[in-house]
């Protein structure tokens, strides 16, 4: 990537987007995790917490000031606000790695919620953009939510050049 096209990459940010998020520490993880690299936070409705719940507070420390947190009251309305968004969907279900998905500026990356994930249809109305991390052991079922945002955005931000 040429040094105006790695420029440009840099101020288009990501999206991480949680749908239903259940554990105030998980979401308040990932709100640092979107502080660190410049990535918009979008939560979906209904949540399992207040968003002034202290523990949230807690998990994201003083950074809440640092990141772009929009709240939506489902995903047709997130999906409404961005028409010509490109979203990705993690699962444990889906075969398709995230390493097989080629990431641009401006993606959104979407998880469920911690106990049950995402619905099985949007997944099958969506089999290019589903995908999943390996799990080569099989000793557990999925990895912690903030883990996975983690491992997705950090591959997405390695190929479009954004890490430096």
């Amino acid at each position: 990537m040429n040094q105006q096209a790695q420029t440009a990459s840099l101020k288009i940010p990501f999206h991480i987007v949680l749908v239903e998020p259940e554990i105030p520490p998980n979401t308040g993880n990932i709100a640092r995790l979107c502080a660190a690299t410049g990535t918009v936070l979008h939560l979906v409705e209904p949540l399992g917490f207040s968003i002034d719940d202290r523990q949230l507070k807690r998990a994201g420390l003083d950074y809440w000031g640092s990141v772009d947190v929009r709240l939506w009251q489902g995903l047709d309305q997130l999906w409404h606000a961005f028409p010509q968004g490109r979203f990705f969907y993690l699962s444990t279900k889906p075969t398709k790695s995230y390493l097989q998905a080629a990431f641009q500026p401006g993606d959104f990356i979407v998880f469920g919620k911690e106990t049950k994930g995402l619905p099985e249809e949007l997944l099958r109305a969506n089999p290019e953009t589903a995908i999943t991390i390996p799990m080569p052991a099989g000793a557990v079922r999925s990895l912690n939510l903030s883990t996975s945002a983690g491992i997705v955005l950090y591959e997405a931000l390695r190929q479009t050049g954004s890490l430096g």
